[in-house]
């Protein structure tokens, strides 16, 4: 059992610690210090059920619908190149900043925009309903349980750590040279994921 939920939370951190779209708009939360907690909460949970239905069966479901992955991958990249052009449009005007700043102490903005990077990536379906779901299946029975439980807490770990991480740094992070640095890396992801979607990659 124990063995089974150390090689779950390998596995989970090991997908989940590369900076992507949703650990950026994470990072970009804490800094703002903007409802770090519900963000956290929000990504950690719907890893968690993606990771668990992938556990139990719902990659079959995946696998045998052809149109699902295609239709997630072009509105994921059009859904980040939106948000990679607002990135880039903020660190070049401050009174964006400033605006984008205030739109984001919208409870609801936020999640829903967290809830798009989230549900709308392709990737997150690959590695967790089919990556992490077939391997746990080809444990032995009675490690499935401890195998998801480790790969939901290295995402509720890793969640948090840089979502408190960010906020704790939000002093140093908030200044207008660095902040506007922190955008121009964040359009920048943003566009090389969804470059990277729509190439097949």
């Amino acid at each position: 059992m124990l063995n089974a939920l150390i090689s779950g939370f390998a596995l989970g951190g090991g997908l989940i610690v590369a900076i992507g779209a949703q650990n950026a708009f994470v990072i970009r939360q804490g800094v703002l210090n903007s409802h770090v907690f519900w963000i956290c909460l929000f990504c950690s949970v719907s890893d968690a059920i993606l990771i668990w239905s992938g556990v139990y069966g719902m990659g079959v479901v995946v696998e045998t619908l052809p149109w699902f992955i295609p239709v997630l991958t072009y509105g994921g990249a059009a859904f980040l190149i939106w948000y990679g052009i607002k990135a880039f449009r903020r660190a070049l005007n401050p009174s964006v900043l400033a605006e984008e700043g205030r739109t984001t102490s919208n409870l609801f903005v936020a999640l829903a925009t967290c809830a798009a990077f989230t549900w709308l990536n392709p990737h997150v379906y690959l590695d967790t309903l089919i990556l992490v779901g077939s391997i746990a299946n080809a444990r032995p029975a009675g490690e499935h349980a401890p195998f998801a439980l480790g790969a939901s807490l290295a995402s509720f770990i890793w969640f948090f750590a840089i979502g408190y991480g960010a906020k704790a740094l939000r002093r140093p992070l908030s200044k207008p040279l660095v902040w506007r640095g922190i955008d121009f890396a964040i359009a920048a992801i943003m566009f090389l994921i969804a470059f990277k979607l729509l190439m097949g990659n």
